[in-house]
């Protein structure tokens, strides 16, 4: 393809948007859980974010701002409830002004277990936006456990009681393992009991310390999203599914002649900055990743520079290119590139080694599998 020849800055400027959607931010690298499938490397550390490099990130952030729609800031891995309330609100007061100003949301993705009537006055406080990681009914959460190998389901479920007393919307993520593959329904039905507005389903995935489980095959994938999409459309009034939700958005534009919307949408770089003020991009699981090749994937400091600089001379990382040249290659030679628009850099590298590479489990199991689910209930139907 032409593009391949073209410089990488414009290269990079074709996939990525100028202005990242999210910024993710590590308060801590300390979670109080031990999940069994869990990527994070550091989790059993307690580093901690200091108020001088949360203000540099606010001062980063200050310069992506644009006066159009609100930029995320995203509190997560490991677990940063865990930081406690009152450093939390130390480095929250630091955002106040954007805040204020309507240029951020904030946004946390928690375990829940930790979550208090005061949690829920300072979520209230600050506008969080809130995910809950919960993978269904107790047999489904079994593999979420503390560090002393206990269940967590009470103290999760807990959590999301006070969520809802306080009247605070929250969505739900949850991990889908080959226990829980096979029984989508019962799920699904539990799920829709805890009154997220939506839920979202990570096929369990290889990536970071995650790399000796079996994950689920595309024949399990599939059949869980056919499963998955009757249920939707048998529980129309339900919580929505983050999965079906895109597919159907998909389908809508392509429909309505609007692929050009589609189309143009560009990738998010998705800064992610770890504990430290250390910066990565493209995937947030690249954070802490240690691998001299490509410099450990850091592509600068807040404290010495600001991510508008870093996105700027993004192009010139190795990595960067790697994923530019995968993703060229993924639009020449695959026949879901339509829908799934080749993102997911992290799980380039883990499973395949190489950012370069195409196709990866990830793939398989929740975009393919996806779409080959809705053309097999559509074959299915028009069959006599």
């Amino acid at each position: 393809m032409a593009h391949r020849s073209a410089p990488w800055h414009s290269r990079y400027a074709r996939w990525f948007s100028a202005r990242p959607q999210t910024v993710v931010v590590q308060p801590t690298t300390f979670c109080n859980l031990d999940c069994t499938y869990c990527y994070l490397p550091h989790r059993r550390l307690v580093r901690e974010m200091s108020p001088e490099i949360a203000g540099a990130v606010a001062r980063s952030v200050t310069a992506l701002t644009n006066g159009a729609s609100p930029l995320g800031i995203v509190w997560h891995g490991g677990e940063p409830l865990a930081l406690g309330l009152r450093k939390f609100t130390a480095l929250l007061a630091l955002f106040e002004d954007l805040r204020q100003a309507g240029a951020i949301h904030h946004y946390v993705q928690t375990n829940a277990t930790l979550i208090t009537d005061n949690w829920c006055d300072l979520l209230t406080a600050y506008e969080f936006r809130v995910g809950v990681s919960i993978d269904g009914p107790a047999t489904h959460n079994a593999e979420r456990v503390d560090l002393r190998g206990r269940s967590t389901f009470e103290r999760v479920t807990r959590g999301i009681r006070r969520l809802r007393e306080h009247a605070i919307p929250f969505s739900v993520i949850s991990v889908v393992g080959t226990d829980a593959i096979g029984r989508p329904e019962e799920l699904l039905n539990f799920l829709a009991t805890l009154g997220g507005h939506s839920v979202g389903f990570n096929i369990e995935e290889t990536e970071g310390v995650n790399t000796d489980r079996q994950p689920p095959t595309q024949e399990q994938a599939e059949e869980f999203w056919r499963r998955t999409l009757a249920w939707s459309r048998h529980h129309r009034d339900s919580v929505k599914i983050r999965e079906v939700e895109r597919l159907g958005e998909y389908l809508r534009l392509i429909r309505t002649g609007q692929r050009t919307t589609w189309e143009e949408c560009r990738l998010d770089p998705i800064p992610t900055v770890s504990w430290d003020g250390q910066v990565v991009l493209l995937s947030p699981e690249l954070a802490g990743t240690t691998d001299a090749t490509y410099s450990d994937f850091v592509v600068g400091n807040v404290q010495q520079q600001s991510i508008a600089q870093m996105l700027r001379d993004a192009h010139r990382l190795r990595y960067v290119r790697e994923f530019l040249t995968g993703l060229d290659r993924c639009q020449a030679e695959c026949e879901f590139f339509d829908f799934c628009r080749g993102a997911q850099a992290g799980n380039r590298y883990f499973e395949n080694g190489s950012l370069e590479t195409t196709e990866t489990n990830y793939c398989r199991a929740s975009r393919q599998a996806l779409v080959t689910a809705l053309s097999t209930i559509a074959i299915r139907e028009e069959t006599p």
